[in-house]
C-alpha cells in the first residue's frame, strides 16, 4: 500500500477534529465521529465524537490483519461497548442518540475490500460510492426550506443557525433507527446488510476514502479542497446544489471536520 496524500483538518481551528485517520500495514481508515446531539458525555476532556474516534483508532491498530469485515464489526463494537457502564446498558438500548457513535470506512489490505460502516465515502479509480444515513437528505432539505423562508437573514443563519436548531429534534428521533435501518459503529450490533462492502481485484487501484466532510469527493486533495472552497464561498449556508444540516458558521473553515486519504495499492 502506497500512501499517496492525506490530510485531517478540524472545522473550527480551536477545536480538535472528531474525524480520524489510521493506517497500518493491513488497514487503512477513515473515521468520523458523531458530533453529541445530548447533554450525555463520557469524558471530561474529548467530545463524544472525538471520543468515539480514538477508541476506533486504537482498536484498528491492535486489530489481527485477517479479520473479516463481519469479525470487524463484532470486534469494535465490542470495543466501544467496553467503555459504557453496564447499567447503562439498557438505558443506551433505547436511546440510541445518547451512544458513542462514529461512521468507518476500512480498506482492508488481506482481504482487499473497503468496508463502509455508516455515512463516509470513497472513490475506486473512477468509481464513487458512498453510504449516506437515510434520513440525513430529507432533514437537510427541511432545514434548506426553513432559511429559504427567510433570506434576508443569511448572515444571521451563519451566525446562529436556528435553522439546524428546528431539525435536531427530528434527527434524534431518527437516530432511534440506528443499527436497525442504518449502520453505524455505536457498541451496538451492526447489521451486515447495511454494511457496504466493495471488493477489488488483484489489478492496481488508485483509491480515496474520506469522511462527509467533503461535500465533492475529486481523485486529487487539491481538486477536492477546491470544491470545498468554491462551496464555503458560493454557498456558506449548505442549502443549494448542496444541501447539509449545517452551515460553515462563521470562524469555521468549513461545516464539517474532514479528512481525506488517497492511496495506490
Amino acid at each position: 500500500m502506497e500512501i499517496i496524500e492525506q490530510v485531517l483538518v478540524a472545522k473550527n481551528p480551536k477545536k480538535k477534529s472528531e474525524d480520524g485517520i489510521v493506517v497500518t500495514k493491513d488497514y487503512i481508515a477513515v473515521i468520523d465521529g458523531s458530533t453529541s446531539k445530548t447533554n450525555r458525555r463520557y469524558s471530561l476532556f474529548r467530545s463524544n465524537g472525538r471520543y468515539a474516534m480514538q477508541i476506533i483508532s486504537r482498536f484498528i491498530r491492535q486489530a489481527k490483519g485477517n479479520l473479516t469485515c463481519q469479525q470487524f464489526c463484532n470486534d469494535v463494537s465490542r470495543a466501544i461497548a467496553s467503555h459504557y457502564k453496564k447499567s447503562d446498558i439498557a438505558h443506551l438500548a433505547e436511546h440510541p442518540e445518547e451512544r458513542l457513535t462514529a461512521s468507518v470506512i476500512v480498506f482492508s489490505r488481506l482481504n482487499r475490500e473497503i468496508w463502509m460502516i455508516g455515512d463516509c465515502q470513497c472513490l475506486v479509480g473512477d468509481t464513487y460510492y458512498d453510504n449516506p444515513k437515510p434520513y440525513e437528505q430529507e432533514l437537510a432539505e427541511q432545514r434548506a426550506a426553513i432559511i429559504n423562508q427567510h433570506k434576508e437573514a443569511t448572515e444571521q443563519f451563519l451566525e446562529h443557525d436556528t435553522a439546524r436548531e428546528a431539525i435536531i429534534p427530528r434527527m434524534l428521533e431518527a437516530m432511534k433507527q440506528q443499527n436497525k435501518d442504518y449502520a453505524v459503529v455505536d457498541g451496538f450490533s451492526i447489521p451486515p446488510q447495511h454494511v457496504r462492502v466493495i471488493t477489488l481485484d488483484f489489478q492496481p487501484w488508485d483509491i480515496v476514502l474520506a469522511s462527509d466532510g467533503y461535500p465533492f469527493l475529486e481523485s486529487t486533495l487539491e481538486a477536492s479542497e477546491s470544491r470545498l472552497d468554491w462551496q464555503r464561498k458560493n454557498d456558506p449556508l449548505n442549502i443549494g446544489e448542496f444541501k447539509a444540516t449545517k452551515a460553515f458558521a462563521l470562524g469555521n473553515n468549513s461545516f464539517d471536520d474532514r479528512a481525506y486519504i488517497r492511496f495506490r495499492v
